[in-house]
């Protein structure tokens, strides 16, 4: 029996990039000899143990065969007798297929330590092709590296290309896609994800809401950068490094792809043109709930945030309650942050101030401020006492409008 360690850990520890878990390779051992050492198994599909210890994951040397379609089409060999190198073969990227012994030696069979040096995502061989999954990998890897330098192999993008046409994007399981957009959008560079699809043809099946806004035309006095996608793309940068802000960020827009041409470049009523187009996404990819919530509110309410300034009491009081903003500040702050997200993502303006930031969060406490206690001294109860909380509300917040210089 022979242990390597693989994969992610051995390609990070080249690039001096930290590590936050290793995989192993269990070579000339069967499950018997696992369990005999006190790993335990998990998982049905592939044989994969725990350490008795460090509960890190071990999994006996294997080849696999295409049987079928998507990620889960594949036949499992796992023997004593299949090799480091054969185990290897079978990952996706060159830079994923280096080993090291239990001695410090790096195992490199298949190049990935000059990939690594050339900054190249490579395929290691056709098979590639049998999973269309390492399609979103790839792009996902090309967003965490991009500020390295590295970039896609010509032939690996022509693979990926091929595949699309084939029609293997479309046998993708909704929680394998979903797993790798939600990792791909908090990598440093998460558009660069979106771009790779585009390049593939992938967006268009995956996220053809997205694709769509792609050469929509927007206001220049408002939008320098004119292209929706592009902005799309800007604020995506713009964003902090959080899964909810991002996806709703991410998303936000999908109504300008139905404006009619006679009004563009405007898109009036693109809010709420949008919200259906955001709920089918989640619905498809099977968006936690959580995320949905974000993303429909600032998708139908990143105009209000974008105008608090202009916005009356009753108004301001109105979002807060459309967005449960009382109930849940985080969930609030993140939608700021989302809208703050969109206002800078425009060509030449994402250093520009946005004040709306702070006063929403003002106006927020002060509404948050006022509770029910008082009132109900005062004797009211039911859906009276819901009024006069609403209107001693309206009235904390307009003193946060009155004193604030923009408002």
């Amino acid at each position: 029996m022979k242990i390597y360690l693989v994969g992610g850990a051995v390609r990070d520890r080249l690039l001096d990039r930290p590590i936050h878990e290793r995989d192993w390779v269990v070579v000339g051992a069967d499950e018997k000899q696992m369990r005999g050492l006190g790993f335990s198994p998990v998982g049905k599909d592939f044989p994969v143990f725990l350490h008795p210890e460090t509960s890190e994951e071990y999994a006996l040397a294997r080849t696999e065969r295409k049987s079928g379609h998507g990620y889960g089409g594949f036949t499992v060999h796992a023997s004593p007798d299949v090799t480091l190198e054969q185990d290897l073969l079978r990952r996706d990227l060159t830079i994923n297929a280096m080993a090291e012994g239990e001695d410090g030696e790096l195992i490199d069979p298949y190049g990935g330590r000059t990939d690594l040096e050339a900054r190249l995502l490579r395929h290691i061989s056709p098979a590639f092709a049998e999973d269309p999954l390492r399609i979103l990998r790839v792009a996902r890897f090309a967003a965490r590296y991009h500020h390295l330098g590295f970039t896609i192999a010509d032939e690996t993008m022509a693979l990926m290309r091929q595949m699309v046409d084939e029609g293997e994007v479309q046998h993708l399981v909704a929680e394998r896609v979903w797993k790798e957009i939600s990792r791909a959008l908090t990598e440093p560079d998460p558009d660069v994800f979106v771009r790779v699809l585009r390049e593939c043809g992938a967006l268009e099946i995956l996220l053809p809401e997205l694709e769509q806004l792609f050469g929509i035309p927007q206001p220049p006095q408002h939008h320098p950068e004119i292209d929706t996608g592009e902005h799309v793309l800007m604020a995506l940068r713009m964003a902090p490094p959080e899964l909810p802000v991002r996806f709703a960020v991410l998303v936000h827009d999908l109504g300008k792809g139905l404006t009619p041409k006679e009004i563009l470049p405007s898109h009036r009523g693109h809010e709420c043109a949008g919200l259906p187009l955001v709920r089918d996404v989640c619905r498809r990819w099977r968006v936690p709930k959580q995320l949905t919530a974000l993303a429909t509110g600032v998708c139908e309410y990143h105009l209000h945030c974008h105008k608090a300034f202009e916005l009356r009491p009753q108004t301001l009081m109105k979002l807060l309650r459309a967005l449960d903003a009382l109930r849940r500040p985080e969930r609030f702050e993140q939608f700021l942050l989302a809208c703050e997200a969109d206002a800078r993502g425009r060509k030449g303006l994402q250093d520009r101030d946005y004040p709306q930031v702070d006063y929403l969060r003002a106006v927020r406490e002060a509404a948050a401020a006022v509770t029910a206690d008082g009132l109900m001294e005062q004797g009211y109860e039911g859906a009276e006492l819901g009024k006069a909380l609403d209107r001693a509300r309206i009235r904390a917040i307009a003193k946060v409008k009155e004193d604030h210089p923009n408002a």
